[in-house]
């Protein structure tokens, strides 16, 4: 194990056997998490309010003990432990998984031909992958697509992309099996648009929460998403919606071929489900439990 010093923060990091300096910093997700918990810990500092103000915290120490090579060369994830303390020697826990930001999409079809009833929703149906995810011990997990939206055309300043498409083993997935190219010129951020609301409509003083802990959570800048394992993960969600009309009968028709897609073992399958359903469908995702918290939420407060 080799022992570097960063010069912002002036800190020093211990890597194991075979990882370089180099990798290290040339992993975004690295250097993202290093900024946003920097900028957290000075905020105990200017703001007199702050809970730590009294006793700061500081980062003392990073040790990277794992890690992971995409394609044999780009680091994919990554496991350290940060030293987080204060004068009286108190710690916070710091074991860190660092894989970064991805998105998470709602896909909604609308039967173009359906007609709703006096005083009832529109019918929507919801796009779900059954996918093997192996930390889970599960070979058909259920969940909401996800992937990236990818930045062809550049970035849009948020994170997304304006001229790009939403990417990915799900995106082809629905590509191929269904002729869908998801642009990002279609989406609609759900995760933004909540955020948004929260400003216009002044919810930080309608909420249970101090004047002090809105203003730390302002101050702070975490992004507009969803951290599915905030305890020990870095990994941010956005909640992107998409929606298209389609003919009852392809619709029907795409629910019949999803269905004998999964009877013939492919290993990524697609599956159609009422939007009322999606609580239960997706009760074990986060990402869908997500979607339908923000997506009932902001029709309530007519959003959408």
């Amino acid at each position: 194990m080799t022992t570097i010093t960063l010069k912002s923060p002036a800190i020093s990091v211990s890597l194991p056997d075979g990882f370089s300096e180099e990798q290290l910093l040339s992993f975004q997700p690295f250097q993202s998490w290093l900024k946003t918990l920097t900028h957290s810990l000075s905020l105990q500092h200017s703001n007199p309010n702050h809970a730590f103000h009294a006793d700061p915290y500081a980062l003392r120490a990073i040790t990277v003990q794992s890690y992971d090579l995409f394609g044999g060369r780009r680091v994919g994830f990554l496991k350290l432990t940060a030293d987080v303390s204060n004068s009286a020697g108190e710690s916070l826990p710091g074991a860190v998984f660092l894989r970064g930001r991805s998105v998470a999409m709602l896909v909604m079809l609308v039967p173009d031909d359906a007609r709703s009833r006096a005083g009832e929703e529109e019918e929507r149906y919801v796009l779900l992958t059954v996918q093997p995810r192996v930390p889970a011990g599960s070979l058909a997990f259920v969940e909401l697509p996800a992937g990236m939206v990818d930045d062809d055309d550049g970035d849009d300043g948020s994170g997304g992309s304006k001229g790009g498409s939403f990417a990915g083993t799900a995106a082809r997935e629905i590509y191929e099996e269904l002729g869908m190219k998801i642009s990002a010129s279609e989406l609609v951020c759900l995760s933004d648009l909540a955020a948004a609301y929260g400003h216009e409509d002044g919810m930080a003083q309608e909420s249970t929460g101090t004047e002090e802990e809105e203003q730390e959570d302002e101050e702070e800048g975490l992004p507009s998403a969803m951290y599915p394992s905030a305890g020990g993960c870095d990994e941010y969600i956005p909640i992107y919606m998409y929606e298209r009309r389609v003919p009852w009968k392809t619709l029907k028709e795409w629910t019949g071929k999803l269905t004998g897609l999964r009877d013939h073992g492919e290993k990524i399958t697609l599956k159609l489900v009422p939007m009322r359903d999606l609580w239960w469908e997706g009760r074990r995702d986060a990402k869908a439990l997500a979607a339908v918290a923000l997506w009932e939420g902001l029709r309530r407060e007519g959003k959408l």
